[in-house]
């Protein structure tokens, strides 16, 4: 009962609708009424700048570390590492479904991959470390968070099959489907990045204009 309880209060925490608050806060709208109307960092990034776009990522990202960190309100879990590590799991992901569903939007929400690297921080900050550099040298590189979230997601079952070769079966379970959920959620993302129309976010606009200078 304590665990169920403990998972609907890691879906509410998931459901904090941070883009909307804010862009409802300082510019009077409804984020979802713009770009490509979801309600997350990319999302953000793309209509209202880097600036609330890096605010409502970390704390997104906060959010799904503050979901799992609620293991630690059942004294069981703590000397239960096997046992711990999958209700962290199950608290992460529920999290996730609240960031993808809130509760507080109507069920509108956003994609969960910056829910998602939050959770894998809080569950496992190295492999978490390889997934972010990832993300964030596609991104340097490209300026597409969308294609920075599916290669950073990809990078977690290579680092939990392969690098690490993580033996827990949940662990490699997990990271299959994280993969697989950042992908479903980006599919139109991947269709517009292939048709060349996919919008990138407004970072490093210094280097584009130097490049243009250059020609």
């Amino acid at each position: 009962m304590k665990e169920l309880l403990l998972i609907v209060c890691a879906y509410l925490i998931g459901s904090i609708p941070t883009a909307l608050l804010i862009s409802r806060k300082f510019f009077g709208i409804d984020i979802r009424e713009y770009g490509s109307g979801n309600m997350g960092a990319t999302n953000t990034f793309r209509v209202l700048g880097s600036r609330y776009g890096t605010i409502v990522m970390i704390i997104d990202i906060l959010k799904g570390m503050a979901a799992v960190a609620l293991y630690n309100f059942l004294p069981y879990y703590l000397h239960n590492e096997l046992e711990r590590t999958n209700f962290m799991i199950g608290l992460g992901l529920s999290a996730v479904v609240g960031h993808i569903f809130p509760i507080f939007a109507s069920f509108k929400g956003g994609k969960g991959v910056a829910t998602l690297f939050g959770m894998i921080i809080a569950i496992q900050p190295v492999i978490a470390i390889s997934c972010v550099g990832v993300f964030l040298l596609v991104l340097f590189l490209t300026r597409y968070v969308s294609l920075s979230s599916i290669l950073g997601a990809l990078m977690l079952p290579i680092c939990v099959l392969w690098i690490w070769n993580e033996h827990e079966v949940m662990y490699r379970v997990f990271a299959l489907l994280v993969a697989s959920l950042v992908i479903f959620t980006h599919q139109k993302n991947i269709g517009r990045i292939l048709r060349g129309v996919e919008s990138r976010v407004p970072i490093l606009k210094h280097r584009d204009r130097r490049k243009a200078r250059r020609k």
